[in-house]
């Protein structure tokens, strides 16, 4: 683990203080329009998903594509025989299928729109949210989480080896995407939390000497859990409970963690200005300050994200949406430091 407790963070990709990026997919159909505003609107370009342009781009689908006994069809359909299936078998990872138009898209857009762009981060479901999509495809536990583990590892190693050969000079902040473990506490959740960890902290591991790995999960979770799993980035929503886990957090940045504040809501009302992102985000971190949080390094070790996906909305909201986290993170940067921060600023 890379990120768990008493253990440093390693990473060589270098973030400025409150950089902006995207959590998830865009709503955009047409693959070049969703690589531009990636390009053009964010600190550090998320390569972006596009489950309404194709299901096949959904992030289980996705993840399924290439796996024996698991046909993934034009428009995200599957098909699945549990009999052929076999955790053992080789993964391949089809860049040309239609599940990946949007990933290879931003690739060979990337060198003309952003050229010397040196960091890129993009995204991939995790394990225990696969598995449990396996499980309900009719897979038993067991079968479904060693193939969803291994299918994951060998997934983020071809995908890194392919953001690699197109943009050799940009280094890569890859998330998993793990929403079923907001419900790990749950008493009937499917997994032990032990068990789901492991299984996060063994995909993360697959890469973690070659990018910064992190671990999103949309909404309210259990932070010291997160955190047990050794990512060197974690997701949190800009929320009052965070306030409970402030040691934790602390002690994560201080080995060198990371964390992506989901400053800019993506549910309900979608804000025109950044004058409440902004309030709600410096009113938190100034409430952390109270219980023993340094201010300075907060700032420095956040990123400033929309508070999840934004596949859901249309192009425009989102493209807002984005202008508004650009704005917050302009803020954070400038807005103020150390103990001269105040609710309000």
């Amino acid at each position: 683990m890379i990120g768990g407790q008493g253990t440093a963070v390693r990473t060589t990709v270098q973030l400025d203080s409150s950089t902006v990026t995207a959590i998830g997919g865009l709503p955009h159909r047409d693959a070049v329009e969703a690589a531009r505003v990636s390009l053009t609107q964010m600190d550090v370009p998320a390569i972006p998903s596009l489950p309404r342009r194709s299901p096949a781009e959904g992030s289980v689908a996705q993840a399924m594509v290439g796996m024996r006994g698991i046909t993934v069809g034009q428009y995200g359909s599957i098909s699945l025989d549990p009999i052929r299936i076999d955790p053992l078998a080789p993964i391949s990872t089809d860049l040309q299928h239609d599940a990946f138009l949007g990933f290879r898209t931003f690739l060979a857009e990337a060198p003309r729109l952003r050229p010397g762009l040196e960091v890129v981060k993009w995204q991939f479901v995790g394990p225990v949210s696969f598995g449990l999509a396996l499980v309900r495809a009719g897979l038993p536990a067991s079968l479904a989480f060693e193939s969803a583990m291994r299918c994951v590892r060998a997934r983020l190693q071809h995908l890194v080896d392919e953001v690699a050969a197109a943009l050799p000079d940009a280094g890569q902040v890859v998330v998993l995407e793990e929403p079923a473990l907001a419900d790990l506490m749950d008493p009937g959740f499917a997994l032990a939390p032990d068990v789901a960890i492991d299984l996060v902290s063994g995909a993360l591991s697959a890469i973690e000497s070659r990018a910064l790995v992190g671990l999103h999960i949309c909404g309210v979770a259990d932070l010291p859990s997160q955190i047990d799993a050794g990512p060197g980035l974690i997701s949190v929503p800009v929320h009052r409970s965070v306030l409970g886990a402030v040691g934790h957090l602390v002690r994560f940045m201080e080995r060198g963690g990371r964390i992506a504040w989901g400053a800019v809501p993506t549910s309900g009302p979608i804000a025109a200005s950044a004058e409440r992102a902004w309030h709600n985000l410096n009113d938190l971190w100034c409430q952390m300050a109270e219980r023993g949080a340094d201010l300075d390094l907060v700032r420095q070790q956040a990123l400033i994200t929309p508070s999840c996906g934004l596949a859901a909305h249309s192009a425009g909201v989102a493209e807002r949406v984005l202008c508004v986290a650009a704005e917050v993170g302009r803020r954070a940067r400038h807005g103020g430091g150390g103990s001269h921060w105040r609710p309000g600023a």
